[in-house]
């Protein structure tokens, strides 16, 4: 398998399909193309025809979307064990991952992952409202599926709300307390933590994704 993804201290879809590849230890080639904005268009067009991140290419099939990477994966490499074994656990861990998949734009244009950063923002009504739903579904998990992971154990679910994790503490972001414990597991998992210090490493900026000032 081959997984193309966008830098890493600022692509948090890529992160989402690295994530859960890394975490099960399955065999693939990472392929880095920066999202500078010169040339993006021909440089992603070549791996997918919407020319976004992360692109799975696995022999003759090629997945261009993350949700759909998870899918993939899961079915075809980890016998269907990236979303929860429990029926409900599991229609609710798509629910949630299908809210992340298309909404929070608030959330995600106004405070975009920036792994090396330490910043103030001040988020809007719309970027506020998404940081209490967020809130709210990580509350509801761990006090109903009693953690570490969202649902229990480690899911395609974490795999999307990562990159909020990541957010919460570049933005310093306050949160409640079952929500700042999941915020807490996570950023102390050794897997993330590969990413994270990748993403430091970088020296590339992309104007876009820098947002907010130096706390």
């Amino acid at each position: 398998m081959k997984l193309i993804i966008g830098n890493k201290n600022y692509s948090s879809w890529s992160l989402r399909a690295w994530l859960l590849l890394a975490t099960f230890e399955l065999e693939f080639e990472e392929v880095l193309e920066s999202l500078r904005q010169e040339g993006l268009q021909e440089r992603l067009s070549q791996y997918s025809p919407t020319a976004r991140v992360p692109v799975l290419v696995d022999g003759e099939i090629t997945v261009w979307d993350s949700l759909a990477i998870g899918e993939y994966v899961s079915e075809k490499y980890l016998a269907g064990k990236g979303w929860p074994a429990d029926i409900a656990a599991r229609a609710e861990a798509r629910a949630v991952c299908a809210e992340m998949h298309s909404g929070f734009t608030g959330l995600r244009s106004e405070l975009p992952m920036n792994c090396r950063a330490l910043r103030r923002v001040e988020p809007s009504a719309s970027a506020l409202a998404d940081i209490a739903r967020i809130d709210a579904i990580w509350s509801r998990c761990m006090t109903l599926y009693k953690g570490p992971w969202l649902f229990g154990e480690f899911s395609i679910a974490d795999c999307f709300y990562a990159p909020v994790v990541l957010r919460f503490q570049t933005y310093d972001i306050s949160l409640s307390e079952a929500a700042s414990r999941y915020q807490s597991f996570v950023l102390e998992d050794e897997v993330l933590g590969r990413w994270v210090e990748a993403g430091k490493a970088e020296t590339e900026i992309v104007p876009e994704d820098e947002a907010g000032v130096d706390r």
